[in-house]
C-alpha cells in the first residue's frame, strides 16, 4: 500500500478534491492525505469545491484544512505538488509529482468543475500506477 500526499498553497481546494478522489479511485489499496503549504485560515474547504465534488457524490463539507507538516511528507511514498512552489516539502529519496493545476479559490463553478475532471484524470493514472508497481 502506497500513501499519497497532495500538497497545494492553503489545502482548501485542489489538494482536497485529489485526496477524496484518489481515496475513491483506490478504494483501500492505497491512502491519501491533503495539505497545505499555508493552511487556510477560513478552516474550510472553498464552497464551489465541496459543491462541485457533491455533483460526484463526495462530501468534502467536513474537512478541514490542515498545515504541511514534516511528519506528514516523511511519512508519504509519493509527493504530489500543486502550486506551493518552495514551499513545497523536499525529502530525499521521495517521488515527487508537480501537477500544475489553477487554484479554484475565486473561480466561476465551470471551472472548478474542469479543475476537478482533470485532477480526477490525473489521479486514476497515478492509482493505475500505483497498482502496477505493487504488482511487480
Amino acid at each position: 500500500m502506497a500513501t499519497v500526499l497532495f500538497v497545494c498553497l492553503h489545502n482548501a481546494g485542489r489538494s482536497q478534491m485529489s485526496a477524496a478522489l484518489f481515496e475513491r479511485a483506490a478504494q483501500g489499496r492505497h491512502q491519501a492525505v491533503s495539505a497545505g503549504s499555508e493552511a487556510d485560515p477560513s478552516g474550510r474547504v472553498h464552497p464551489p469545491v465541496v459543491a462541485v465534488m457533491r455533483e460526484l457524490g463526495v462530501d468534502l463539507s467536513d474537512r478541514r484544512p490542515q498545515r504541511l507538516s514534516a511528519e506528514l511528507a516523511e511519512a508519504a511514498d509519493v509527493v504530489v505538488t500543486m502550486g506551493c512552489g518552495d514551499a513545497c516539502p523536499f525529502i530525499p529519496g521521495k517521488r515527487y509529482i508537480d501537477w500544475e493545476l489553477p487554484d479554484p479559490k475565486g473561480r466561476p463553478i465551470e471551472e472548478v468543475r474542469a479543475t476537478r475532471d482533470d485532477i480526477a484524470a490525473r489521479v486514476q493514472t497515478l492509482v493505475d500506477e500505483l497498482d502496477r508497481a505493487a504488482v511487480t
